[in-house]
């Protein structure tokens, strides 16, 4: 029996495949390659000595769905695969409506078709707005105010609303992932202007950029600058190798589970860390914040700690190392492989 992995040759798939086949079980990925390369099947059998079945194609096809289907004993699904640029997700909202939620419900109508009732859904802690309070637990309200967000909201209510005695689901919300894997043969490097903290810095680090850019220092925070949560995507990856061990050891349900460290830590000092870990320095300067973004946010782990028998292992020296690892071994990476 298989699992699929769909998005499996993105940046936390390929580390969930590589973590998957160490643990001894058969991987079959779908990916359409719109922000990954085969490369990273290569490097996937450097790493771990095995090889995922490998398809290219889109979940939004059936007659593709199908063909995997037929052509493997799948047992359950972990769902990545997924357009998550913010900014162009309002700039083309049917776009991200159509491939997350609707190529979501085609994958979920071929499982019904061939008798497949489990997955491992990737979610985000975007999906929680702006918090009352930090830490976050898993059953504070949720909210979305971009159409990225409001994707992964309307597909944690479709799992939902699965028939929970047929069905076994667990969702995932992913607070700050970054990281590489140690070996610097994958990694993250996305298509396009990054949006996120780390390839930022990354790009700084390497001369592709001259400054890094603080979006505010006078935030409710004790340095102004903004706080996250930080996880390592090895240890992310890890947590869905725990999902499905709990997803075989049951026979239905639903589970929902933030996965961060709890341990926040602010721009400044990150940038700060990076430095000291990697003998880098990293200009920056403060410009105004940016629409939409808060001050704090981190997670409530007590529940995965207790439900998937999960703790994150690394901290934020060993991420900042191993992300510099992987670009200092990738300088002109354009995609996550």
């Amino acid at each position: 029996m298989a699992i699929l992995l769909t998005g499996g040759l993105g940046f936390i798939g390929s580390h969930t495949a590589v973590q998957l086949l160490n643990a001894e079980n058969d991987v079959v990925i779908i990916d359409n390659l719109s922000n990954s390369e085969t490369e990273v099947l290569r490097r996937i059998r450097k790493i771990t000595g095995k090889s995922p079945k490998f398809y290219e194609g889109d979940i939004i096809s059936s007659e593709t769905l199908d063909i995997i289907f037929l052509e493997n004993k799948i047992e359950s699904v972990v769902h990545f695969a997924g357009l998550k640029a913010v900014g162009e997700s309002t700039e083309q909202p049917l776009k991200y409506y159509k491939n997350n939620v609707s190529g979501t419900i085609n994958l979920l109508q071929t499982m019904e078709r061939y008798n497949v009732h489990k997955i491992v859904f990737s979610s985000s802690a975007t999906i929680y707005g702006s918090p009352k309070s930090n830490p976050i637990h898993e059953n504070y309200a949720r909210s979305a105010t971009n159409p990225y967000g409001r994707t992964k909201l309307i597909i944690e209510q479709i799992i939902e609303d699965l028939d929970h005695e047929k069905w076994n689901a667990i969702i995932l919300r992913y607070f700050n992932p970054i990281g590489a894997h140690p070996s610097g043969l994958i990694g993250e490097s996305p298509l396009g202007e990054p949006n996120n903290l780390i390839p930022i810095v990354l790009k700084v680090a390497n001369s592709e950029l001259k400054c890094l850019k603080v979006f505010g220092d006078n935030y409710d925070t004790p340095d102004g600058t903004a706080i996250r949560d930080y996880i390592h995507v090895v240890d992310l990856s890890d947590a869905h190798v725990k999902s499905i061990d709990l997803l075989s050891s049951r026979p239905y349900g639903l589970s929902i589970f933030n996965i961060g460290t709890g341990k926040p830590h602010s721009v400044l000092e990150v940038i700060d860390i990076f430095e000291k870990v990697n003998d880098i320095s990293i200009p920056h300067q403060f410009v105004e914040p940016r629409q939409g973004d808060i001050g704090e946010c981190w997670a409530d782990c007590s529940k995965s700690n207790r439900g998937l028998k999960w703790r994150s292992h690394f901290g934020i020296e060993d991420m900042l190392r191993h992300a510099w690892k992987w670009k200092s071994k990738n300088p002109s990476a354009d995609s996550s492989h």
